[in-house]
C-alpha cells in the first residue's frame, strides 16, 4: 500500500466517532445501503470533482459511515484534509495559487463543540472553499432537502449561490424494528448553476446533469472492480478504484 493511500485512509479513519473500522462502499453494497447504480453514479460524480453532503435526522443513522465510504471516490491527486475551524479554512482560501487540490471535510454541520463541527461564520467560510479549487464533504441532521436548506439558509445565513457549491446531497432512511436497515433514499444534485434537483429517488436513478452516460458506464466498471476486491478494507477498495481508472 502506497503512502498516498495510507494518508488518504488515515483521514477517513479520523472521521470515526464510534470505534471499529470505517466501512467501505463494498460493505454498503452488501448491506443494501446503496444500490450498484447509485454507487456508479456517485463514483462518476465525486470522482469528477463533486462536493457532497449526507443528511439524516437521527444520531447514529450512519451519516459519517456513508460519508467515509464515499470519500474513497475522491479523485487521485486530491488530498483529504479536515476543516477544523476558521483558521484552517482561511489559510486554504488565502493560498489560491497552490497546486494541491484538497477535499475539505467538515465532520458535521452543527453548533456542537466537537472536533471539525462547523456552524455560522465557519460554515459560510467552508462553503467558500470551492472558489479556491477545493471540494467539500460533510453531513448534517436533516431528513429532507427542505430541512437541509433551512439549516443552511435560515440558521446559518448561507446564500443560494454558496449552497449550490454542494453538488450532491444524499438522504438516508432507516427502516425496520430490531436490526435497522439503512438505505440512501434520495440524492439531489446541482451543477452549481441550476437549483438542486432530485436525481435518485428510492432506488430509481434519473437523468443527471453531472454525469454523462459514458461516464456512468465507465464508473460501472469501477464498481465491478470494487465488488471483486478480495477485502472490504477501505485501503484495498481505494487501491481497486485507482487501479481501475489507471488501466482504463
Amino acid at each position: 500500500m502506497g503512502d498516498d493511500i495510507r494518508k488518504h485512509c488515515r483521514e477517513i479513519d479520523r472521521c470515526n466517532q464510534r470505534g471499529g473500522r470505517m466501512l467501505s462502499v463494498k460493505d454498503l453494497l452488501a448491506a443494501g445501503t446503496i444500490t450498484e447504480e447509485l454507487a456508479a453514479y456517485s463514483l462518476a460524480a465525486i470522482g469528477g470533482g463533486a462536493s457532497f453532503m449526507i443528511g439524516a435526522l437521527p444520531g447514529g443513522a450512519g451519516k459519517t459511515t456513508v460519508m467515509g465510504a464515499l470519500l474513497n471516490f475522491v479523485p487521485a491527486g486530491v488530498e483529504l484534509a479536515v476543516a477544523d475551524g476558521l483558521d484552517a479554512i482561511h489559510a486554504a482560501l488565502g493560498d489560491r495559487g497552490q497546486r494541491t487540490r484538497r477535499c475539505y471535510i467538515c465532520h458535521e454541520i452543527s453548533p456542537g463543540p466537537y472536533y471539525a463541527y462547523l456552524w455560522d461564520e465557519a460554515i459560510r467560510a467552508f462553503f467558500e472553499l470551492p472558489t479556491a479549487g477545493h471540494t467539500l464533504a460533510t453531513n448534517l441532521h436533516a431528513d429532507t432537502f427542505d430541512q437541509a436548506a433551512d439549516q443552511l439558509h435560515k440558521d446559518n445565513a448561507l446564500g443560494e449561490e454558496a449552497f449550490r457549491r454542494m453538488n450532491l446531497i444524499y438522504f438516508l432512511s432507516l427502516t425496520g424494528r430490531g436490526p435497522v436497515k439503512r438505505r440512501v433514499a434520495e440524492v439531489w444534485e446541482t451543477d452549481g448553476m441550476r437549483p438542486h434537483r432530485k436525481v435518485f429517488d428510492h432506488g430509481e436513478l434519473g437523468d443527471s446533469i453531472l454525469v454523462s452516460r459514458v461516464q456512468l458506464t465507465r464508473a460501472r466498471g469501477g464498481i465491478e472492480a470494487i465488488k471483486s476486491c478480495p477485502s472490504n478494507q477501505i485501503s484495498d477498495v481505494r487501491s481497486a478504484i485507482l487501479n481501475h481508472f489507471a488501466s482504463h
